[in-house]
């Protein structure tokens, strides 16, 4: 029996919701600020399916096929693995206004029986977590470069 694992990650974003919207929903570009993505390949013959695959860690190599399971439009973009390493993941979108975003990131994934939760309790949920708070760093920042561009 597996456990699942849940971390939750909010940043505001000093930009319009259409823009943050737009730089995250293009799936392609995570690698670009979530650093334990390696690449995301969107599937040609099916837009809602891709090919997942994280950085390499000590030589291990994990992928997965995932499909959007719920999209909302500059509120929501949830997904789910369909193979591979089992995971979801929620995307929300919160518009403030003024120029003003709020991006809070969930994602789950198990790891089999009592190792999830004895790991877990360790060290994995404090490094997913600190991660996911560099990842959406990296993201706000992304996301200036895009408007001084723009």
């Amino acid at each position: 029996m597996a456990n699942w694992l849940e971390h939750t990650a909010q940043i505001e974003v000093n930009a319009p919701i259409h823009l943050v919207w737009d730089l995250w929903s293009d799936l392609e570009q995570l690698p670009h600020w979530m650093k334990w993505i390696e690449s995301v390949e969107v599937m040609p013959d099916n837009p809602e399916l891709s090919r997942w695959k994280l950085a390499a860690a000590g030589g291990l190599e994990f992928s997965w096929l995932a499909r959007r399971v719920k999209v909302i439009p500059q509120q929501l973009l949830q997904c789910e693995s369909v193979d591979g390493l089992p995971n979801r993941a929620a995307i929300r979108f919160y518009d403030h206004g003024s120029d003003q975003t709020t991006v809070k990131m969930t994602i789950a994934y198990s790891i089999p029986g009592f190792l999830g939760e004895l790991l877990d309790n360790l060290f994995i949920g404090r490094i997913v977590e600190s991660t996911l708070n560099a990842d959406l760093e990296r993201f706000r920042d992304y996301v200036i470069k895009a408007q001084t561009t723009v």
